[in-house]
C-alpha cells in the first residue's frame, strides 16, 4: 500500500482542501497511528490515519447498493432533489468522483448503483457483459396483446434511433401491469417502447440488475447499502454465465 501526503489523502476522500486539513491538525482533530498528527505533509496509509477519533471513510473505494425514490434527480447540479442528498456530504467531493452507474429519470424508482470505480462503471454499463436489467411497469391503457412479440423481435425502431432495440422479454402480471427485461440501455427505452405500441407509462420502477433484486435487499426509498465493487458484481452476475 503506497503511503501519500495527509493532506492530499483526507482532501481525496471528500474531507476538505488542504487548507482545512492544515487547521484540524492544528487543533489536534487528526491522529496517525494513535498519535496526534503533525503535518499536511507527513506520508500516511488510509489504515493509520483517523478524524475525530473515527476511521476514515471508505478509504479503499465506495459503492453503494441504492433504492432511489420518486422526485429524486441522478445529478449534481440540476434543480430540485438530488439522490446525493441521500449520502454522507463529503462523498460529493472524493477524487476519483463518486457518481451513479447509469441512470434513472426523476420519475423512475428503484435499484440503483454508484461508485466511484470507473472500471466498475464501465463493466456493469458495457453492452458486452450482458447484464439484462428488469423494470416493473404500470401502464395507463390495457395492453393490446401483441406487446410480447413486438418487444422480442429484435425490429421494433424507436422515433429518432437509426437502428431497432434489441430482443427484450416482457412478463404480464395484469392487463396493466407488466415486467419488462432490457439487454441494453437506452434514454427513456422503456417510456419510449410502450409509446412506441401506443401506450403510456404511468409508473415504472426498476427492480433487477442482473441477478441482484430490489426487494432482496430491503432497501426501503431514499436509502442505501455499501459493499465492495467485487461482491457487487456477484450479486449482478450470479448464474448469469451458468
Amino acid at each position: 500500500m503506497k503511503a501519500e501526503r495527509l493532506d492530499k489523502l483526507l482532501s481525496s476522500l471528500g474531507y476538505g482542501v488542504r487548507k482545512d486539513v492544515r487547521s484540524w491538525i492544528r487543533e489536534g482533530i487528526i491522529s496517525v497511528d494513535g498519535t496526534r498528527a503533525v503535518s499536511a505533509a507527513q506520508k500516511v496509509t488510509p489504515d493509520q490515519v483517523q478524524v475525530e477519533g473515527k476511521a476514515l471513510d471508505h478509504p479503499f473505494g465506495l459503492t453503494v447498493i441504492y433504492h432511489k425514490p420518486e422526485g429524486a434527480v441522478c445529478s449534481r447540479k440540476d434543480g430540485g432533489r438530488l439522490i446525493f442528498e441521500d449520502f454522507p456530504a463529503r462523498w460529493v467531493d472524493r477524487k476519483p468522483t463518486f457518481s451513479s452507474i447509469g441512470r434513472l429519470d426523476k420519475d423512475t424508482t428503484g435499484l440503483l448503483l454508484l461508485s466511484d470505480d470507473g472500471q466498475l462503471n464501465h463493466c456493469i454499463t458495457s453492452p458486452k457483459q450482458h447484464i439484462p436489467k428488469t423494470y416493473h411497469v404500470t401502464l395507463a391503457e390495457p395492453l393490446r396483446g401483441d406487446e410480447t412479440t413486438i418487444f422480442a423481435s429484435g425490429k421494433l425502431l424507436l422515433k429518432e434511433d437509426d437502428r431497432p432495440c434489441l430482443s427484450a422479454e416482457l412478463q404480464i402480471h395484469t392487463e396493466n401491469q407488466v415486467s419488462l427485461t432490457l439487454h441494453e440501455g437506452r434514454y427513456h427505452q422503456v417510456r419510449r417502447m410502450f409509446a412506441a405500441v401506443g401506450n403510456h407509462v404511468t409508473a415504472l420502477c426498476r427492480t433487477d440488475i442482473g441477478t441482484l433484486n430490489l426487494a432482496q435487499t430491503e432497501l426501503a426509498p431514499g436509502t442505501y447499502k455499501t459493499c465492495t465493487a467485487d461482491a457487487l458484481m456477484t450479486l449482478i452476475c450470479a448464474r448469469i454465465q451458468e
